[in-house]
């Protein structure tokens, strides 16, 4: 299987099929097409039909969007847990991976994923405020319905497909220091110590400087830069 990918650093969609994959010792290769560059829409296109990354590539099968991507690898892979086992737990965690698929648009919007830098806190409008709550509060309900009774700490125990959809957010609470529960805070540092994660974030951090997209920092004040 070959993923493609846009800039690590900036690329929310891209992050989670590959965190997943990478979390569950499945093998893939990958390429990385940056964005907003001359060629990049020629580029994407030449790999999947929307110009948008990420696409996963398997012989003749090509497949975009990471939800699709991460169905296909669960249908590939059904000894890998990439959904729980258990069949409540199942559907909460599919519900909820949808829901993050289709929602939370505030949220995304004035906080788009960054890995360069954490930010200046600061009142961000009501509505990133109502989206904060509920992903708090859809958290605390995997965690208390599925996720407390198992050996690990994620949202339904084994790091999942759930995980990864919301690991985005994870890194957006963080980069811009929204003020959250404790709760919430301690499944943060979860995701972020995770070995996927940091391999991620050590080959974000790598990329080439002429990939950066200062538009992602208009009206931020940097409070720490990360290097490589």
């Amino acid at each position: 299987m070959h993923l493609v990918v846009a800039n690590k650093l900036y690329s929310s969609w891209s992050l989670r099929p590959w965190m997943l994959m990478r979390a569950l010792a499945i093998p893939f290769t990958e390429e990385t097409i940056p964005l907003r560059q001359p060629d990049s829409k020629a580029r994407m296109l030449a790999k999947g039909p929307t110009g948008k990354c990420p696409v996963m590539i398997d012989g003749d099968v090509s497949v975009w969007e990471s939800l699709a991507i991460i169905e296909y690898v669960a249908e590939k892979f059904p000894d890998k847990g990439v959904w729980p086992s258990d069949p409540k737990a199942r559907a909460h965690a599919r519900s909820a991976s949808n829901e993050m698929h289709a929602g939370f648009q505030p949220l995304r919007q004035k906080c788009p994923m960054n890995l360069r830098a954490r930010f200046a806190s600061k009142d961000r409008g009501p509505e990133v405020v109502e989206s904060l709550a509920r992903v708090e509060a859809l958290w605390r309900d995997a965690r208390a319905r599925f996720g407390e009774k198992a050996s690990e700490p994620f949202l339904y125990g084994a790091f999942g497909a759930a995980d990864a959809m919301f690991a985005p957010v994870v890194i957006r609470l963080d980069a811009y220091q929204l003020p959250v529960a404790a709760d919430t805070r301690a499944y943060m540092d979860v995701v972020l110590a995770h070995p996927a994660f940091l391999a991620w974030r050590s080959d974000a951090l790598g990329e080439p400087t002429e990939w950066n997209l200062p538009e992602y920092e208009d009206g931020e004040t940097p409070v720490e830069v990360f290097k490589p």
